[in-house]
């Protein structure tokens, strides 16, 4: 029986960075339990328009300074490091609302998580502009996609609304914040726990899952 896994998050949250990995080392802790893990799109800060705004002008929006918000994520970036991630803070030059990124981890299917690891990478590590449409477009491609066929997708309209819908259905749903996991629909997990403490939500969600599915 597979156990299916929502992380709701965004690819722009650095905590949702370190709780992708964090998921990831949970999972292996518990490998006698199959799961599916499944992304689920979350709009950080929807207010960013789709052509994006520099990193400052968004920092100071956001927390008054650039500053300001140095100040705060030296201990994101810590947490960040001792995952062995890297969060370079003053990599990132651009700010992008990140609707585009979430229609490539859709299309991306089975490489979902490939193609999200792909892009928070970008983001995060190699201060890559996700508001640039051949970045995106590489990154697909670096994940199996056909560059083409994703340019063609990205100058559409297509899973916008999908992907819209999404994002608002986890906020009206009552998720004020990310990550957040969603457990076989039963247990909800709030923030980049640590990989022992998922690891026994894991193994209580599969088990109350079990029961659900036999009851049924």
């Amino acid at each position: 029986m597979t156990l299916p896994i929502d992380m709701v998050s965004d690819v722009v949250c650095p905590w949702c960075f370190i709780g992708k990995h964090r998921l990831e080392k949970a999972i292996a802790l518990k490998p006698e339990i199959p799961v599916e893990v499944r992304f689920r799109p979350y709009f950080l800060n929807p207010w960013v328009p789709r052509e994006g705004i520099s990193r400052e002008e968004y920092l100071t929006t956001k927390f008054g300074s650039p500053d300001r918000y140095r100040a705060i994520a030296q201990r994101v970036a810590q947490a960040a490091a001792a995952e062995g991630l890297t969060y370079a803070l003053d990599g990132i030059k651009r700010q992008p609302n990140t609707l585009d990124c979430h229609r490539l981890i859709r299309w991306a299917g089975g490489n979902a998580a490939r193609m999200k690891q792909r892009l928070m990478d970008l983001y995060f590590t190699e201060g890559g502009d996700l508001t640039d449409r051949e970045t995106l477009v590489r990154a697909a491609a670096d994940c199996g996609l056909d560059p083409e066929r994703v340019r063609q997708r990205l100058a559409s309209e297509e899973d916008v609304a999908g992907v819209t819908q999404e994002a608002d259905a986890a906020k009206d749903a009552g998720i004020d914040g990310v990550p957040c996991f969603i457990l076989g629909g039963l247990v909800a997990v709030q923030g980049a726990q640590a990989p022992d403490y998922l690891a026994q939500a894991i193994e209580r969600a599969a088990d109350e899952y079990a029961k659900r599915v036999a009851a049924e």
